[in-house]
């Protein structure tokens, strides 16, 4: 029986308006995401990157076109139904964290959680284990403005997988970081990738960010130029 691809976009459109204008982002997308794939979108500013990510991760609604994820037509949902498709899904990594600024190391990682069936001590026990698993099993009664950008990366990391979700969307996640920091938040990722199997797809400007997935999508004017895939 072969396995429906993490994501399925088939003729997918999206524009927006600009007082009277309407304005085209993206044109008859069409693309397959493999379930463990790791995939960079590249693109120059207004390419339609992020707007293709937004889509992916269920943040926004196409204009026309068919986008599956794990075999679901996201396109269909409502709002409401949306939201709760993304808490159960989708992990979310973004460029400046996202982090809730009041709340520690822990509690932040922990938030998704919340949302979810299992007893304190179930989440206690999850929440140490994926921080320890990205190196901040120290760290994890600090609060964000106690810990560096790279730390506090690491915890938007941790945030992001500790659903286990069929797709992690990150973007630009090492844009706000220095050379080294960047380095340790990508090997992070292939790490994840490798050796969990979890599906990424990233939005990078930095070529050198790109090297590090798999495989790489490149945006230009709303349309897709697919690059071979790493094997």
């Amino acid at each position: 029986m072969q396995v429906a691809p993490a994501v399925e976009i088939r003729h997918l459109a999206k524009s927006y308006r600009r007082g009277g204008q309407v304005v085209p982002v993206l044109t008859d997308i069409t693309l397959d995401i493999q379930r463990g794939e790791f995939t960079a979108l590249m693109g120059p500013s207004g390419s339609g990157k992020s707007t293709l990510l937004n889509l992916i991760a269920g943040i926004d609604k196409p204009d026309s076109g068919v986008l599956r994820v794990a075999g679901l037509d996201i396109t269909t949902l409502n709002e409401g139904e949306l939201a709760d498709w993304r808490a159960r899904n989708v992990g979310f990594i973004f460029q400046f964290y996202n982090l809730m600024p009041v709340l520690s190391a822990y509690e932040n990682v922990e938030l998704p959680l919340t949302l979810t069936n299992l007893s304190r001590a179930e989440r206690r026990d999850r929440v140490e284990f994926t921080l320890g698993m990205v190196g901040l099993a120290d760290r994890m009664d600090h609060h964000p403005s106690e810990l560096s950008g790279g730390q506090q990366q690491r915890v938007a990391i941790a945030r992001a997988v500790i659903t286990d979700p069929q797709l992690i969307v990150a973007d630009e996640p090492t844009g706000d970081l220095d050379r080294q920091s960047a380095a340790d938040i990508l090997a992070m990722l292939q790490r994840l990738n490798a050796e969990l199997g979890t599906t990424i797809v990233m939005v990078t400007h930095d070529a050198q960010a790109a090297k590090t997935a798999r495989r790489l999508v490149h945006l230009e004017k709303g349309e897709l130029i697919v690059e071979p895939r790493v094997t």
